[in-house]
């Protein structure tokens, strides 16, 4: 298995060291390396990217920003040499965080922990049948088929379905990573839509089950390729 990767980085000498790790190992596969996350965003927007090596501190952009900015997120290995970064990285739900330098023990224990969840996620989305949610501090299974659409409000999502409505901990951002990209789709910042169930739409709303959500104004086209594809 094989994880199309980037770097971004504004150091040079820190970008040259990862990069060679990453031409080394035999489950990556380099595919860009970037000193801003201005043009990182561009191929992570273009192109179908499995991991991201980030740097946190950089100028323009930052890592953070650059994440924020990201309709749907890779997985993420968190590079720096501040470690005072750590707990907002994990609110991304990054897959690794490693300090700069990079041993490559550690590296490598990060690539496979890499490698176990794209085989998860990749499990996923080929049997297409249910996720695990945490709600009332208890693992519930949720079948896809049966998500009419996602809610954020903060903090927390709401999955919601034909028979119940499901609380759960987590930001949007964080949830839409459970999901398999190619029947779910991020239409508003507030909304994750089931492709599937999707009812008609317009230039402003999706209607689902008789229910008007809105559509972001630069979400229309992505709506349009999706349904024709799904």
């Amino acid at each position: 298995m094989t994880l199309k990767t980037i770097v971004v980085d504004d150091s040079s000498v820190q970008r040259e060291a990862v990069v060679k790790q990453v031409n080394d190992h035999p489950n990556l596969q380099l595919i860009g390396e970037f000193h801003n996350g201005i043009n990182a965003r561009k191929i992570v927007m273009e192109n179908d990217t499995d991991l991201i090596f980030l740097d946190v501190e950089m100028p323009v952009l930052d890592g953070f920003q650059l994440l924020e900015s990201l309709d749907h997120l890779p997985q993420i290995i968190i590079i720096t040499g501040n470690p005072k970064h750590a707990l907002q990285a994990f609110d991304y739900n990054v897959t690794d965080y490693l300090l700069k330098p990079i041993n490559k023990d550690r590296f490598n224990e990060a690539i496979k922990r890499a490698v176990t969840n794209h085989k998860f996620n990749q499990k996923i989305a080929t049997e297409g049948e249910f996720i695990y949610v945490n709600s009332n501090l208890k693992k519930i299974k949720v079948f896809l088929k049966d998500i009419n659409w996602i809610e954020g409000f903060g903090d927390y999502v709401k999955i919601m379905t034909d028979t119940e409505n499901i609380l759960v901990l987590s930001t949007m951002k964080k949830f839409v990573t459970k999901l398999p990209e190619d029947k779910f789709l991020r239409t508003h910042k507030s909304y994750i839509v089931n492709l599937e169930k999707v009812d008609k739409f317009n230039t402003t709303i999706v209607e689902i089950k008789g229910r008007q959500l809105p559509l972001s104004r630069h979400k229309k086209d992505r709506l349009e390729e999706a349904l024709v594809n799904y």
